[in-house]
């Protein structure tokens, strides 16, 4: 009986241990790169523009699209939590379409990445 209630117990407290590995991992993805450092390495660096144009290898598509992911994570330095979302979202989709090589998401990519609509709102 004391077996049966052990179990139990333990398949209930599953998803709560579940739960809290995955949202360290998200906090961690967002405290792996800071919003400076994606603007230097990721924009500023060429990673975007190599990943966009088709030239970059499948480690830097990678890096990058956990870049964009870590970026819509952290908090903008101002402007509308809203359109934060909103753009960052955007960049981290066409990011994920590159990884599964869909047709027209370097373009897609690159258009999302347009500096001066977010940097009007958010810097």
């Amino acid at each position: 009986m004391l077996k049966s209630i052990m179990s139990v117990l333990v398949l209930a407290a599953m998803p709560l241990v579940f739960m809290t590995v995955t949202t360290q991992a998200e906090e961690s993805d967002s405290a792996k790169y800071s919003t400076k450092e994606i603007m230097k390495v990721g924009f500023k660096g060429g990673l975007l523009k190599k990943v966009a144009s088709g030239n970059a290898s499948d480690d830097e598509k990678q890096k990058l699209h956990a870049m964009l992911v870590a970026l819509g994570k952290n908090k903008a330095e101002k402007g509308d939590a809203e359109s934060w979302k909103k753009l960052t979202s955007a960049l981290v989709k066409a990011s994920s379409d590159v990884l599964e090589g869909k047709d027209g998401a370097g373009d897609a990519l690159q258009k999302a990445s347009n500096c001066k609509a977010c940097h009007n709102i958010h810097k």
